[in-house]
């Protein structure tokens, strides 16, 4: 009952506030005069240090939004594992075994994992970023699952702590966020060249890092559970 008096003193607050907020309309012409005098592209650009001004705004102007949205992909590993965790192994896991399949999901295998390196690096000088980097590479990763067995892949992931690393790469990845929250940016470089932007390519690259680890760990945990097929 306290709760519902509670919304409704949020709603009334919320309808005052709207009635008493001043009249925005006047100063549209100003707005549009500083849009004119320069485009949010290049302002972005400028702030940033990069060309790809995407990737400025995903890890300079939104960087707050972007660490959550790391954490958010985080808990859907951890809870893809966890509401599988009570379920019995699949018995059998099919997969592709001709010839052909497995040439022809090895070699897109390559490329996507090309691909993802290739925008991990240079995300913040062309069309890409962390994220798309990470898609590719787990899409390499998924390829290759598909044509090789599953012990085979659980031992490599093992082998390496791809789970720690995907753990560490979330806690490095937080901790230069709030660094550079704080005010705190490394030199931007000269614009348009591979070192620029100060700290955007490194999060790029770690961003990466994290998607294709996680992507890996979905991966390994859906074929267990459910198999491949």
């Amino acid at each position: 009952m306290k709760m519902k008096w509670l919304y409704i003193l949020a709603g009334i607050a919320l309808f005052i506030k709207m009635l008493l907020m001043p009249d925005i309309t006047s100063n549209l012409g100003n707005i549009s005069q500083v849009i004119s005098d320069m485009s949010i592209t290049e302002k972005v650009v400028n702030e940033s240090g990069v060309v790809n001004a995407v990737s400025g705004i995903i890890f300079r102007n939104r960087l707050y939004d972007t660490i959550f949205e790391v954490i958010v992909f985080t808990i859907a590993i951890l809870g893809c594992n966890y509401l599988l965790a009570n379920e019995n192994p699949s018995c059998t896991i099919y997969q592709f075994k001709d010839r052909s399949s497995v040439i022809l999901a090895r070699l897109g295998a390559t490329i996507a994992a090309l691909v993802g390196i290739e925008l991990a690096i240079r995300g913040h000088l062309s069309p890409g970023g962390g994220f798309a980097a990470g898609v590719a590479g787990g899409t390499a990763i998924g390829l290759i699952a598909i044509t090789s067995s599953y012990q085979w892949m659980q031992d490599i992931y093992k082998r390496y702590h791809a789970a720690i690393w995907e753990k560490v790469s979330v806690l490095v990845f937080i901790v230069l966020s709030v660094i550079t929250l704080s005010g705190l940016e490394l030199p931007h470089g000269e614009l348009g060249t591979l070192f620029s932007g100060g700290i955007l390519p490194i999060l790029n690259i770690i961003v990466a890092v994290k998607v294709a680890l996680g992507s890996w760990a979905a991966v390994l945990i859906f074929i267990r559970y459910r198999g491949l097929l």
